[in-house]
């Protein structure tokens, strides 16, 4: 039976291929989004501005579950695609190609959307990131800018970048302390643009990466610490996580710790992976909805 209801969920989620494509300027790149709209009047009640993960894009399986869903339940819904340095980026980024992006322009490239919404009359606005981008989206909120249109944020299994450093070593067969060297090497000699080959970089194995993007994502910084970074938001935050995530180290660690913070409230989905498949996006979205309603 819960397959069935799958198989709608899924059916449902193609109803967005109708959905709007828009499109800006940022940086001399052409960034896209989707957006799904309630009706006519949607810039009337909270809109979700929707970060995805690592490499991903944001017509992904989960987004678009989490559009779906919402709007579902009377909310509009703005699923960004972060151009990783690539004008009107669509689909998985590929790992053959040249990385030239870094984990800091997502913070950027969030804050532009949000203005841009606010320019279509949003006069309230949630922040949604999953995986990377719930740690990207935090970054985003903890950064001084006002805050006067954002109403408050979901984090669905967040990840933290402190843990993809401290992990490098045992993932992958390199030393991240002899690279990051290098890469800091060649950016102070102002050789930020010039490519390191065969390195393994993020999902990805022997690609070719810049310096400064090695340097951006790798380099230990107090932001990339998410679990720190919550405890200075000020916005009203509710945390996913699925008791079967594979994905995010330490969970049990996490879930403690989200547990003692006053600002956040945390919600853990009995039985979804960090993917939240198989209609747990749908108990997501049932959880989600009291939290914002209550903004």
């Amino acid at each position: 039976m819960r397959k069935l209801l799958m198989l709608l969920v899924l059916a449902m989620a193609g109803q967005l291929a109708s959905a709007e494509t828009v499109t800006l300027q940022h940086n001399g790149l052409v960034l896209t989004a989707n957006l799904v709209k309630v009706d006519e009047a949607w810039q009337d009640k909270p809109v979700l501005l929707i970060t995805h993960g690592t490499l991903a894009h944001g017509r992904m399986e989960i987004t678009n579950a989490l559009q779906q869903v919402f709007k579902d339940r009377g909310f509009s819904s703005l699923s960004i695609t972060l151009s990783l340095g690539i004008s009107e980026r669509s689909g998985m980024y590929d790992c053959a190609k040249p990385h030239d992006h870094q984990h800091t322009d997502a913070p950027q490239e969030i804050g532009v959307w949000r203005h841009w919404l606010a320019d279509q009359g949003v006069d309230e606005i949630v922040l949604v990131g999953h995986s990377r981008g719930g740690a990207q989206t935090a970054w985003y909120l903890a950064d001084d800018y006002d805050k006067t249109s954002v109403k408050g944020a979901i984090l669905v299994a967040p990840g933290s970048p402190l843990d993809n450093i401290r992990e490098y070593g045992k993932r992958k067969d390199a030393s991240l302390g002899a690279l990051l060297d290098t890469a800091r090497r060649m950016v102070a000699a102002g050789q930020g643009d010039a490519m390191m080959e065969k390195v393994d970089f993020l999902y990805c194995s022997e690609a070719s990466v810049t310096a400064a993007s090695f340097v951006d994502y790798y380099s230990d910084d107090p932001r990339k610490d998410t679990l720190n970074l919550l405890k200075t938001l000020s916005v009203p935050t509710l945390v996913f996580y699925g008791s079967e995530d594979k994905v995010v180290a330490d969970l049990d660690g996490k879930l403690a710790a989200i547990a003692e913070m006053p600002n956040i409230q945390l919600q853990v989905i009995d039985g979804a992976d960090h993917f939240f498949r198989d209609l747990y996006a749908e108990d997501l979205a049932d959880a989600a909805v009291e939290f914002l309603e209550a903004l």
